[in-house]
């Protein structure tokens, strides 16, 4: 390697002993999860390695890294939306489930679904068991991801997936035989 990149990668790698407990504490202060602050810290370094050249070296290094983080954490804003677009996994998938195969529009079809088994819904909701209770409306009310959920009630992550798969089938059940009557 050319003595000249030898020169840049030492410089580059004392810039980031020098930056990386400061990023880390700015990148947590944004509201990133704990489990998360390195790799976006991490991220925001790799980015700057590549855009390294185009950085003014008069400038605040600091302020720089920091306008590289705040970008990624707006990115990973960005990503967590589009992932939510559906109402939410199990609601969606219960609608599906129940669709009729022929209908010639999906759309007024899920509307009258939606219409028809909301309230049929709501009850069901209201007779289930109070733990599951708790897990539908920390998962579909507050949308808590199944590790918070296990953190929060004492489970496993797995054993939370597994109990909301029981549940949605519960409900599915519930919502069709009030459905039929």
């Amino acid at each position: 390697m050319a003595s000249g990149n030898r020169s840049k990668q030492d410089e580059f790698a004392q810039l980031v002993a020098q930056q990386h407990q400061q990023l880390r504490s700015f990148v947590r202060s944004l509201g990133v999860d704990a489990d998360w602050v390195d790799d976006l810290a991490q991220e925001a370094f790799l980015v700057a390695w590549r855009e390294q050249d185009r950085f003014d070296q008069q400038a605040d290094v600091g302020k720089w890294l920091r306008g590289i983080a705040r970008n990624l954490v707006r990115n990973e804003l960005r990503k967590q939306a589009r992932q939510q677009r559906l109402l939410h996994e199990g609601l969606t998938q219960l609608l599906v489930d129940s669709a009729e195969a022929g209908e010639a529009d999906p759309v007024r079809q899920a509307a009258s679904w939606a219409a028809c088994r909301m309230p049929a819904l709501r009850d069901c909701v209201e007779q289930l068991p109070p733990k599951s209770r708790q897990l539908v409306a920390g998962r579909y009310g507050d949308g808590w991801k199944a590790a918070d959920l296990a953190d929060h009630l004492g489970m496993t992550a797995a054993a939370v997936r597994q109990a909301l798969g029981r549940i949605r089938q519960q409900l599915r059940s519930c919502v069709d035989l009030r459905a039929e009557g």
